[in-house]
């Protein structure tokens, strides 16, 4: 009897020290060795992941496991990498907290990205719609009747860009639509093709449909400042709606220290001017467990570029000022940041070439540094590639627009 007993007693010992094991394990505690003795610590938990998936992780230069794996680490300070053969390597400076999850998630770009070309015939000043989706441009190299009016919608071929693909959406029957100065409406609904007259004065403005052809252009030259003051309407409703949903001291943030550029994508960040020299008071406390803060900047230097995380509540530096023929406040900016459709990385368009950087500053890799004209960069909607408009070099013929296959 005594035996049965004791051999039940050890086995319900057995049974609640694995639980107890099992339950330290869950929530992160590990044995190291420690000066030779073991020892029994928390840990926090390090999430990895790549697009493409099956990169390998190294922490503080050791291999260390592969992405999309969970390694738990002591608290403190580590350099993680993550490498993946024909991509460019990504690699942050990350805090780990006991108990805490902390991501380090690493989109990939390629080391050499495919050049496609998406039009043949030469193609004059491309314009971006505010949808982010469509391309205006016009073309004036053609018979009479292909010169005019073009959009290409690439939402509408997501994978793949297509010669040809493009609508026409005017001719020169009734103006000379293959010169005009090109813009969106608010809603990307229309396109404003503004066309000087034959005798050299004045011009005439007209609104055309962006997914059909115009065979009668509506002319809107008469009504111009009515169109021009409803399309501003929208803009400022739209603004206010945004800033209405954040917190009443993010508000007064934007007030007092924001002069803002853009918001992403998803509508999470805040790309921005600093309007003042100031301390950024935290908004968000305490502060979210597992956010990346080592790169943080909270001081505000005047007219220098950040990147404000709203959901965070982080804030990045990206550049100490926009370019000198840059003035947002007159509004006549050719910016050289523009947003990813990632939400968590920008293109910046400079010296000649275009990189790509996250939205904390980090892991800035330069996409392209070929031949293109001006700053005529324009992301594809899935993030899959962008595009350029280039000649590459050769003033003979006029320029066209190519793809930058990234995926």
């Amino acid at each position: 009897m005594r035996k049965h007993l004791l051999t039940s007693f050890v086995i319900l010992l057995f049974l609640i020290a694995g639980t107890i094991l099992v339950v330290l394990y869950g929530r992160g505690y590990r044995i190291n060795l420690q000066d030779g003795k073991p020892d029994v610590s928390k840990t926090g938990i390090l999430a990895a992941k790549s697009q493409p998936d099956g990169a390998q992780v190294y922490i503080d230069g050791d291999l260390t496991a592969a992405t999309n794996e969970n390694i738990n680490l002591t608290p403190g300070e580590y350099t993680v990498r993550i490498v993946k053969d024909g991509y460019f390597s990504w690699e942050k400076h990350i805090a780990i907290t006991e108990e805490v999850v902390t991501y380090a998630d690493a989109y990939l770009f390629p080391t050499a990205p495919k050049l496609e070309s998406i039009t043949s015939t030469g193609i004059k000043n491309p314009i971006l719609d505010p949808t982010k989706t469509k391309l205006a441009y016009t073309i004036a190299s053609q018979s009479a009747q292909k010169n005019g009016i073009y959009v290409y919608d690439m939402a509408a071929n997501p994978v793949i860009a297509f010669q040809g693909a493009a609508r026409q959406i005017a001719d020169d029957t009734v103006a000379l639509m293959s010169e005009s100065v090109l813009s969106w409406s608010a809603n990307g609904a229309f396109v404003i093709a503004s066309v000087s007259s034959e005798l050299g004065e004045g011009q005439q403005t007209f609104q055309l449909e962006a997914n059909s052809f115009n065979e009668n252009p509506q002319d809107i030259s008469e009504t111009l400042s009515i169109f021009v003051a409803e399309e501003t309407q929208r803009k400022l409703e739209e603004d206010r709606s945004r800033r209405s949903g954040l917190r009443r001291e993010l508000r007064s943030l934007l007030q007092n220290h924001f002069r803002i550029i853009s918001w992403s994508p998803d509508s999470t960040k805040i790309l921005y001017q600093a309007t003042t020299s100031a301390t950024l008071p935290l908004v968000i406390k305490p502060r979210i467990p597992g956010i990346h803060t080592l790169t943080e900047e909270r001081i505000l230097n005047k007219d220098a570029v950040y990147v404000y995380n709203i959901s965070e509540d982080a804030n990045y530096k990206l550049l100490d000022g926009l370019p000198e023929n840059c003035n947002l406040i007159k509004g006549d900016c050719v910016l050289p940041l523009l947003w990813f459709p990632t939400s968590k990385h920008l293109l910046h368009v400079h010296d000649r070439r275009i990189d790509i950087v996250e939205s904390d500053g980090g892991n800035r890799t330069t996409l392209y540094a070929g031949p293109f004209v001006d700053t005529y960069v324009f992301p594809w909607p899935n993030g899959s590639r962008f595009v350029i408009l280039a000649n590459f070099n050769n003033d003979t013929i006029p320029p066209n627009l190519y793809t930058i296959v990234l995926r």
